[in-house]
């Protein structure tokens, strides 16, 4: 197998399959020192200030002469300003052939189908998250075992609680925010029912959001909080009391065939490395396509590291006004950094450098590969409910806990997480796949693995077949098999609100 990796006939670089000791022979060109696996060797000689191109797109440029056969990477590659083509559209494809598969979901009263069916309790506010934890404690299977004996089709009680709700202004982006990802969690398919338990005097009053989200309670939504019910030990009491009323009717579901238009994955990257986008990255592309052929949905975010790949999103965009909204994410996030006297390169991270990743210029690049080819149908700004089927876009940040929270809110019913360095992470209610971009990180991290991608570098599997391959997990994953962050009790402590504005 030949040791190098070359994306695209045009590329200054290749990329190391393992790691490379100076001598060895790159396309004729003799490797200069020490280089590691997943990182950049230059196939010819480029003078200071030249573009550098990887998958045929500019990842940077040189910051002092490069040789043909050195390593490049943050030493002699930086960013820097150049145009990007928008193209808006241009890149729109007629709609694949429509194709029928199924899993098997849990059908909503309302028609929505689940993949997980979970009781939830959220807290209003920072305040209320003790008492909300407590609540969701009693119905624990690993310290509590009886209290879910009798209900084996309801998956657990979780508390999703967060940090903020106070100490904020009472109307703003912020509170909009916070109201628009709790609404989404109260309404997910994937709860039967949900508790909201807040304090009583906090920014965020349960009555307010309640009207702002044109939401009221029920026998599948119930809240208070701790002021008027007399304490934490008797909210915690009223909390337990409330749940095991639910129960019963939270169990009496089953799961039947539903349509894979029903599916809605949150895609999303952590810990990547140099092998991302060129393994799992696109491989979860591929399933994308096959999911969008179905008729599902998959939604693609964390708009900083896609920063400097957006013309490869506006060409998709199937109207204008899509890929301009697009760009208006692009340029707020540029003040927002700005703002907060920060950049858009702080990306990549001391991980994704360490594994070949030099400038968020060639993270983005890779990142973006999760999508497909598929047309991008509609962009959407943080928590906003996906309405849309087919592939869409999330403004998100690119802190993976804060993008999945929104992703979810916005009707995520799983989450497909690609990883080069072996992310922990999993997501309630929405489960999450973790696909391995190499076979190292699969041996190492396999306990926490889900697919290993990396067999496509190691040449054993096309990106098609492993597309292939995670689609048909993903129906398993939604017909309930456990993934392994599930194993392990993943998912509560993931909930994490995008909190922005000054905090009071």
């Amino acid at each position: 197998m030949n040791p190098f990796i070359r994306l695209h006939p045009a590329d200054d670089v290749l990329i190391a399959r393992a790691q490379l000791v100076g001598g060895a022979s790159v396309e004729n060109i003799t490797v200069k020192g020490l280089v590691p696996a997943g990182h950049k060797v230059a196939t010819r000689a480029i003078a200071a200030g030249e573009p550098v191109r990887r998958y045929n797109q500019i990842i940077g440029f040189a910051s002092k002469p490069i040789a043909a056969g050195e390593h490049v990477h943050t030493h002699n590659l930086a960013m820097g300003d150049f145009e990007r083509d928008y193209a808006f559209g241009a890149d729109v494809k007629s709609q694949p052939v429509r194709r029928e598969a199924s899993f098997m979901g849990i059908k909503r009263a309302d028609g929505r189908v689940a993949t997980r069916n979970y009781i939830g309790i959220l807290s209003s506010v920072n305040c209320s998250a003790t008492a909300a934890r407590a609540i969701a404690d009693h119905f624990s299977r690993q310290t509590n075992p009886a209290a879910l004996a009798s209900f084996p089709n309801v998956d657990g009680v979780v508390a999703l609680t967060h940090g903020t709700g106070c100490g904020m202004a009472s109307e703003g982006l912020g509170i909009q925010i916070l109201e628009r990802t709790l609404a989404g969690y109260a309404t997910h398919a994937n709860f039967w029912g949900v508790l909201v338990v807040g304090l009583g005097c906090e920014a965020n009053q349960i009555n307010a959001w309640l009207a702002h989200s044109s939401l009221r309670e029920g026998e599948t939504l119930k809240v208070f909080n701790i002021q008027d019910t007399g304490g934490t030990r008797k909210t915690v009491q009223k909390g337990i009391a409330l749940i095991e009323q639910m129960l019963p009717v939270a169990n009496a579901v089953k799961r039947e065939p539903c349509s894979a238009s029903h599916i809605t994955i949150g895609l999303q990257c952590g810990g990547s490395d140099g092998y991302s986008g060129i393994s799992a990255n696109p491989a979860l592309g591929a399933a994308v396509d096959l999911l969008v052929a179905h008729g599902g949905t998959a939604i693609l975010s964390e708009t900083p590291e896609i920063y400097g790949a957006e013309h490869l999103l506006t060409r998709r965009a199937v109207r204008r006004e899509v890929g301009e909204k697009l760009i208006e994410r692009i340029r707020w996030w540029e003040h927002y950094t700005k703002a907060n006297d920060g950049e858009m390169n702080n990306n990549p991270s001391p991980g994704n450098k360490a594994g070949g990743l030099t400038t968020i210029l060639e993270k983005s690049l890779g990142a973006v590969a999760k999508g497909g080819t598929s047309n991008l149908q509609a962009v959407y700004e943080y928590a906003q409910p996906v309405e849309e089927h087919g592939f869409v876009y999330m403004d998100t940040p690119g802190y993976d806990p804060v993008s999945a929270t929104g992703q979810v809110a916005g009707g995520a019913n799983i989450i497909c997480f690609t990883t080069g360095r072996g992310s922990a992470y999993g997501c309630a209610p929405s489960p999450s796949l973790k696909l391995a971009t190499n076979s190292a990180l699969w041996q190492r991290q396999e306990e926490d693995m889900d697919i290993n991608c990396g067999e496509i570098i190691d040449g054993k599997a096309s990106i098609q077949e492993m597309g292939e391959r995670i689609f048909r997990q993903v129906l398993a994953t939604a017909s309930g098999e456990p993934t392994k962050s599930e194993q392990h009790g993943y998912g509560q402590n993931e909930f994490v609100p995008w909190q922005v504005g000054a905090v009071m």
